[in-house]
């Protein structure tokens, strides 16, 4: 059983002695079926988050549930919240081989249940079990990373990460489009768990081997912490408390708003670093820029098909289209940051980073103007997605470098929380500021009739906040080394 599943302290002890050229890369020949077998996870991962929105619509309107689509998004969110918890506390104390399964198995069962859903609500469990093993998923794959790599191959392996997701991010929504409209939609939900056995079969094998057990043997009889646990139940439902409340201004939703407040802030405080809404120096910082640069990132990009649809009468296609190259600049972006010779420079690529994003997401309105024109949301967006394959792919690498290797599930599954929290709180603070100014009064038909809309008000209050707290992230990396 000790060669199966050794300690994360040996691993990174005889990996310096193995011969030259078996440890020249993330490809070479002692890495190359563990590296193709967890970025193919993503791959597959990467490919769903995409498609699945293309397929949603026709979904809900054949279900008869377009009153609860928002619904089908947030159920994924709030449990993969408490995925991720319960990922971190798995795999620190048995190793991340049971959470890796475990979820992806969850992933595969959430996709069939969603794709012969006969109701509605049917497709919102699917949702919401696909959700509990993405958080799973996304968090154990980390800890692989931690302890079955050595510190200089992880960049690399960031990098792969955020490539996995170049491909599925062109080429998802027209497959996803192709097979909906030929096929039918199930098909996008159902085909996908048959993919999932050839990942699964090369990478199992070496996650067992190199990263299988506890760091520390003693560990595999501790048992789960049961208030960080409780913590992970109530961020999940406070979130989903404060989502429900954002898709509805009315008065009486000042009711669950108040409720998901309260069961969110004790929650965040428990399971986060101590300091990490002070920006106190080191981990806190790390993991509160991930959330910062996300976040601001995400509620912006949510609204840039729409202002295109709805202000320059752009088609949805074309929409669309305007962030597709963003995919590549993110992967170039990953790919800097990961070469060795801009290791000791890697704060200063963050902060510059962070003005990209702050830049970019600013510019963005600019196309409200009629004399812009709308091909500079796409030039934009490109400098922005490369300044975000710089910061991510980043936190990452110096969260795995700040925790001890008995901490990197617990950690990791701070950095994940941090980065879908920020995500909910802001797009909820945006769409609401967004329903404020009337921007959902902006409609297809209004489009159709004079080719714009009649809100650009509403869309720059979405901007250019967003733009704002990305300059709250340039300053946040100043702080990410201790002193």
């Amino acid at each position: 059983m000790a060669t199966l599943e050794p300690r994360d302290a040996d691993v990174a002890e005889t990996a310096p002695d193995l011969p030259a050229g078996i440890e020249d890369g993330v490809l070479s020949r002692a890495y190359r079926a563990l590296s193709v077998g967890i970025v193919s996870v993503v791959l597959l991962i990467a490919f769903e988050a995409t498609a699945v929105g293309t397929a949603m619509p026709v979904a809900a309107r054949e279900l008869d549930g377009l009153s609860l689509y928002a619904f089908a998004f947030s159920g994924y969110f709030t449990t993969s919240l408490f995925g991720m918890v319960l990922s971190g506390q798995w795999s620190d104390r048995r190793g991340p081989l049971g959470p890796l399964t475990t979820g992806i198995a969850s992933f595969a069962a959430g996709l069939l249940l969603s794709g012969t859903a006969g109701a509605m609500w049917l497709f919102i469990l699917g949702r919401a079990v696909q959700g509990f093993g993405g958080g799973l998923v996304i968090v154990a794959l980390y800890v692989v990373v931690g302890r079955a790599y050595p510190e200089r191959l992880r960049p690399a392996i960031m990098a792969a990460f955020a490539a996995g997701w170049v491909v599925p991010s062109i080429v998802g929504p027209l497959a996803a489009g192709a097979v909906t409209e030929h096929l039918g939609w199930r098909w996008v939900f159902v085909g996908i768990p048959v993919l999932v056995v050839f990942p699964l079969a090369l990478a199992l094998p070496q996650i067992r081997r190199r990263a299988g057990g506890p760091v520390d043997g003693s560990a595999r009889t501790a048992s789960f912490d049961r208030r960080r646990i409780r913590l992970a139940l109530g961020i999940s439902l406070g979130a989903g408390l404060l989502q429900y409340a954002a898709q509805d201004l009315r008065w009486l939703s000042v009711v669950p708003a108040v409720a998901g407040a309260a069961l969110l802030v004790p929650a965040v405080r428990g399971l986060l670093p101590r300091g990490t809404y002070r920006a106190t120096r080191g981990l806190p910082s790390v993991v509160l820029l991930r959330g910062v640069a996300a976040g601001s990132f995400i509620a912006a990009e949510s609204f840039v098909p729409l202002m295109l649809v709805t202000q320059r009468g752009l088609t949805p296609t074309l929409a669309g289209f305007s962030l597709a190259a963003g995919g590549l600049t993110w992967a170039l972006g990953s790919w800097v940051q990961s070469r060795a010779r801009v290791e000791p420079y890697r704060e200063r690529l963050m902060t510059s980073g962070m003005v990209l994003v702050a830049a970019s997401i600013a510019a963005a309105p600019s196309v409200l103007i009629d004399s812009v024109p709308a091909w500079t949301v796409a030039v934009a967006w490109a400098f922005g997605c490369f300044g975000m394959g710089l910061v991510i792919a980043s936190t990452s690498v110096l969260l795995l470098q700040l925790s001890a290797p008995e901490e990197a599930g617990t950690n990791s599954a701070s950095l994940q929380i941090s980065d879908a929290l920020a995500n909910v709180v802001l797009l909820a603070a945006g769409g609401a500021a967004f329903a404020a100014l009337g921007g959902g009064a902006v409609s297809h038909a209004a489009t159709e009739t004079s080719g714009t809309g009649s809100h650009p008000v509403a869309f720059a209050a979405v901007f250019l906040p967003m733009a704002g707290v990305a300059l709250v992230g340039a300053w946040v990396t100043r702080r990410l080394r201790e002193r």
